[in-house]
């Protein structure tokens, strides 16, 4: 490769963290060329034809028959279909395809990476709100959908402890074997976009020049991303200490979410070498923020807030600005300083600070887990059992509906 095909950065590339991150910890020159980044576009115009032929079917089906049928082969797979005299073709080439588990899936991978993720208990919370959903805002293109629904503004508290809920579902142990929860919810929310994506290939006003098509390979492939490599990197800031074993079994686990959720294989990072490879392609490509990236970072920075408010009791106000800087701070040490101003994050240097101080006394106290013998197992006991009291305290605040019906009749908005 000469250095002539080698691409200047946007400049918002160039100030962000992620160029320091990939400098120290990526491997290697993992710069693209303009034929990489010729041949990443071409995806943004490719969506998920299987799914979006299911929703089709659910449409054209008297009303909730689809969703029926659809729901009984996730949980009792294709073969409960064979009682019908005449199946949908459109669920039977559907299921076909996501039961068909790909030659390189290893159930004891996916279980490793899922107890590395559970070890760390709530704490990965952090990084998968501050850093892979505000992140995610930087690539406007992929926020328009969110906007257009009004999903994320304006119910943004939903959102984040539904997408906490269906992490804590793909990351437990287990739970991505055919029929289990994990599995169950990866394919629901990948028909959860094609509803989407059918609403927004429906309006008017939708700016394929502008945004390409909605809810594309793109898209779906740098959310993964975001929830993969991403969150490993935030851990890392906040001092947790992954082995190299460790963080390939993570990939390993999102490249099979990814596989399920209907992303292209040319698109799904077999090792960490690749995510990071694929990661700056993606920010050279589709990190350009605008005004919607702006409104949705304020609407995420407010749910922190008022979650904090809730929490706090007679010092709910100051609990919340507490929340609201603390979670900001975490996004800022790593989005960098160009990212965050443009979202309009809180610049507190005592705060970063002191996430920095915290982050070593983590770092300090996973070098002793690794040294001890049976503390590992010990922190996964506990990791396991935070999970699952903060999970039954999300409940109380939002109703866990698996079966994410809600959003298929979700409020279509203008787009702009």
């Amino acid at each position: 490769m000469t250095t002539d095909e080698r691409l200047s950065e946007p400049e918002l590339l160039r100030q962000g963290g992620f160029r320091f991150a990939a400098k120290f910890l990526a491997p290697g020159d993992i710069r693209s060329t303009k034929r990489q980044r010729r041949r990443l576009r071409e995806f943004a115009q490719a969506e998920d034809p299987l799914a979006d032929a299911v929703v089709d079917m659910i449409r054209r089906l008297p009303p909730g028959e689809g969703r029926r049928l659809f729901n009984r082969a996730v949980e009792h797979g294709l073969d409960s279909l064979d009682s019908l005299d005449d199946p949908p073709a459109e669920l039977v080439d559907f299921f076909r395809a996501v039961e068909a588990t790909p030659y390189w899936v290893s159930h004891e991978r996916l279980d490793r990476g899922a107890r590395a993720i559970v070890r760390t208990g709530v704490l990965s919370l952090f990084p998968l709100g501050d850093i892979a959903l505000m992140g995610g805002y930087l690539a406007s293109r992929a926020t328009k959908p969110l906007v257009g629904t009004g999903v994320i503004e304006y119910a943004a508290t939903r959102r984040l402890t539904e997408t906490a809920r269906w992490w804590f579902d793909v990351t437990t142990p287990g739970a991505l074997r055919v029929g289990a929860d994990g599995y169950a919810s990866a394919l629901r929310v990948r028909l959860v976009h094609a509803h989407v994506r059918a609403a927004m290939n429906r309006r008017d006003d939708w700016d394929y020049a502008s945004w390409d098509r909605p809810i594309n390979q793109v898209q779906t492939a740098g959310t993964l991303l975001l929830f993969s490599l991403v969150y490993v990197l935030g851990m890392r800031v906040l001092g947790v200490r992954y082995t190299d074993t460790e963080r390939a079994d993570i990939i390993h686990l999102w490249r099979y979410v990814g596989w399920l959720m209907g992303v292209d294989d040319e698109l799904l990072p077999a090792t960490e070498e690749d995510a990071w490879r694929l990661l700056w392609l993606l920010a050279a490509t589709e990190f350009v923020p605008d005004e919607d990236s702006q409104r949705l970072a304020a609407a995420l920075l407010h749910a922190y807030s008022e979650a904090g408010r809730d929490r706090g009791g007679p010092l709910g106000a100051v609990v919340g600005e507490l929340s609201m800087r603390v979670h900001g701070s975490i996004s800022r040490l790593v989005l960098g300083k160009a990212n965050s101003d443009f979202l309009g994050l809180p610049d507190d240097p005592i705060m970063q600070a002191a996430v920095l101080a915290a982050a070593a006394g983590n770092f300090a106290a996973e070098t002793v887990r690794q040294r001890v013998p049976g503390a590992t197992w010990a922190q996964e006991r506990i990791g396991e059992f935070t999970r699952r009291r903060y999970a039954e305290a999300l409940g109380k605040l939002v109703r866990h509906d698996r079966t994410y019906a809600q959003h298929m009749h979700a409020p279509v908005e203008p787009a702009a």
